[in-house]
Order: structure tokens, then C-alpha cells, then sequence
């Protein structure tokens, strides 16, 4: 008896350190990003880390209300960029392929609605007369767009269809006027950032799989749209939550557009955190839209600003806040992890 007595207690001795050991392990996992935050609203459980793994903004316009918007934690880790040779389709500018290693951010689970962008930050920021300039009286204030002429829905519908026909300059500024209406930091992910996102780990051409005869499940595109954006989260979502990443409205990033800067990052592969090209003329956009084809729609297909996206503008110079008739074009926001993590001490 006293042998299978310490036995057991030799055991239990083990059962114990083993779920110590578990234990530790379990927390060390997570990226570091143990730091809380200040949130407006959690939807979720938080993560192991600290952090919400998803929460929601809501903003307050000045003509009374709140609208709201999700965002959720896109988990760091590193990814293969850019399409192999072999991928039908597939342009050159998709390549080469490059080891990308990424930081967690927070990225808003749909693209930046019409009401968001019109209904509060448009009333709030826009120029009243042509020409206006922030004040010394008012240097926080932000400056927004010039008028806009016409039906700003171009006919496909306002409330949570997506914002159209901005600029990247456009999307910046508000983003910039996001984070004084919050306090805190929102932005335009990077092109690394979006693809990220958009593969959600996969490796394929789209994220659900390479027969584009699945893409009417996901996204609002040539064959399904009737030639109009859509509400958002109307379709499913990509493995991490994130609606209409492929279709409905192309999205401005970050970064600058230039057709080699692959080669360029690939040769210091795998690399920390890109941002693209450090100057340039124009700039990316990505996902496709309502009216793109969907070999266009693919996680690494790329497109950019292109001339005849300003042709329909009278004005000399061209408008930097506006795209006239292009309903193509809209963008959703993004938050940097250690930009959460520092709001939360203060």
C-alpha cells in the first residue's frame, strides 16, 4: 500500500508540474501585446495578450446619432506576398514573391460607409467656400474636402454602402480627423497589411480557395453586382471576419505604386513591417470593385491611380480631394497595435 501510496503522490507530483509547465507555455504564445486598452465597446472575449480581439468605434457626429463601425485584431506572423508564376492570371507586378513579417494591427472588419464619411465627416470638415485654409484661431481643426457637385451617391445609395469616389488624399485626411474625433490613431493599412488580411493564412488565389466560380458567396463583383456598390456585410467574410476584402469598392493603402518594388523588397526577404516605396506619383489600391473581373479580385492583384480616373474633372488644377463619376473607389481604416498600446497608459 505504501508503495502504490507514492506512486500516486510521484503522479500527481508530475500532473502538477506538467500543467504548470502548459500553462507557462500557453501564456508566452501570444504576440507581446499585453498592454489593455480603452475601447468604446467590446464585442468579444478578450485576447490572451490583453488586447481585445475585436471592439467598436462610435463616433458621435455633430447633427446628433452615433455610428458605429467594428474592428478587429489581425494577429501578427508572416506570409508569402505577391502571386507565384504559376497563378492563372496573375501580372507582373505580382511579383517576385517575398517573405513579409508583420506586426498585430487592427483592421475595421468593412469598408469606411457612406454615412461615416458623408453624413460626419463631410458635414463637419468640408470648405464652405473653395480655397479655405485652417486658422491660427483653429489650429486643431481639420480641413476637409472642397464641395462636392451632384448626387455624392452617384445613384447607388448612401447609409452603409460604401463611401465613394474619394482620393487617397481624401481617405488620409479623414483618417487624420477619425483619430481627433476618437483620440485614437486610425490610418490606411499597408499594401503588406491588406494582403495579410485579405489571405487570412491562406495561400491560394482567393482566400476561399482558386476557382473563381465560389467568388459570388464573398464578393460584389462584374458577374453579381448590377453594375452598384452594395451594403456592407452582405456577403460572408474571409477566415478573420473581414467583409467585402475582395469586390464591391476598391480600397486605397498606404503605400506609393510602383510596378518593381517587389524586386526591390525581395531582395532583403523576409522583411519587417513594408510600407512601399518611399516616394512616388500615385498610389495603391486593392481588392477590386462592383465592376472588376474576377481574375482582378485575387488576393495579390494590384491596381493603382491611373490618368483617365481624372478625366471627368473640369477644374484646373485637378481636384485632390475628388474622382468625379468614379463609384469604384472607397477605402477602410486601419490601427496600429502599439498605437492602442500606448492611448491605453494615458
Amino acid at each position: 500500500m505504501r508503495r502504490l501510496s507514492n506512486f500516486r503522490i510521484f503522479v500527481a507530483i508530475i500532473v502538477v508540474a506538467t500543467g504548470v509547465l502548459c500553462s507557462a507555455e500557453t501564456s508566452l504564445a501570444p504576440v507581446n501585446i499585453s498592454a489593455p486598452i480603452s475601447i468604446s465597446a467590446i464585442t468579444s472575449s478578450t485576447s490572451t495578450g490583453g488586447l481585445p480581439k475585436k471592439y467598436t468605434e462610435t463616433v458621435t457626429p455633430v447633427s446628433g446619432g452615433k455610428i458605429t463601425f467594428d474592428m478587429v485584431l489581425i494577429p501578427g506572423g508572416e506570409f508569402v506576398m505577391g502571386s507565384p508564376n504559376s497563378e492563372a492570371e496573375r501580372k507582373d507586378d505580382e511579383g517576385p514573391q517575398h517573405e513579409v513579417r508583420l506586426e498585430p494591427f487592427y483592421l475595421c472588419t468593412t469598408e469606411t460607409t457612406f454615412e461615416l464619411f458623408y453624413d460626419a465627416y463631410y458635414e463637419e470638415t468640408v470648405q464652405r467656400e473653395r480655397g479655405a485654409t485652417e486658422t491660427k484661431e483653429d489650429v486643431d481643426a481639420i480641413t476637409g474636402p472642397t464641395p462636392i457637385y451632384g448626387d455624392p451617391t452617384m445613384g447607388m445609395g448612401g447609409g452603409t454602402h460604401p463611401a465613394i469616389g474619394l482620393t487617397w488624399h481624401n481617405a488620409m485626411t479623414f483618417c487624420r480627423w477619425l483619430s481627433m474625433k476618437t483620440g485614437k490613431k486610425y490610418r490606411l493599412p499597408t499594401e503588406a497589411e491588406w494582403e495579410y488580411a485579405a489571405r487570412a493564412s491562406t495561400k491560394t488565389a482567393y482566400f476561399f480557395g482558386d476557382d473563381p466560380k465560389q467568388l459570388a458567396a464573398y464578393a460584389w463583383f462584374e458577374d453579381n453586382s448590377d453594375q452598384t456598390t452594395h451594403e456592407a456585410a452582405k456577403k460572408t467574410p474571409n477566415p478573420w471576419g473581414l467583409y467585402d476584402m475582395l469586390g464591391n469598392v476598391l480600397e486605397w493603402v498606404h503605400d506609393f505604386y510602383r510596378p518593381t518594388s517587389y524586386a526591390k523588397t525581395a531582395k532583403k526577404s523576409p522583411v519587417l513591417n513594408p510600407k512601399g516605396p518611399k516616394e512616388g506619383k500615385v498610389h495603391v489600391a486593392r481588392g477590386g470593385a462592383w465592376d472588376t473581373p474576377a481574375e482582378d479580385l485575387r488576393c495579390a492583384a494590384r491596381a493603382f491611380e491611373e490618368d483617365w480616373w481624372r478625366f471627368e474633372d473640369p477644374q484646373e488644377p485637378k481636384s485632390k480631394w475628388w474622382f468625379p463619376n468614379k463609384g469604384f473607389l472607397g477605402f477602410r481604416v486601419a490601427r496600429s497595435v502599439e498605437q492602442a498600446k500606448s492611448e491605453s497608459g494615458k
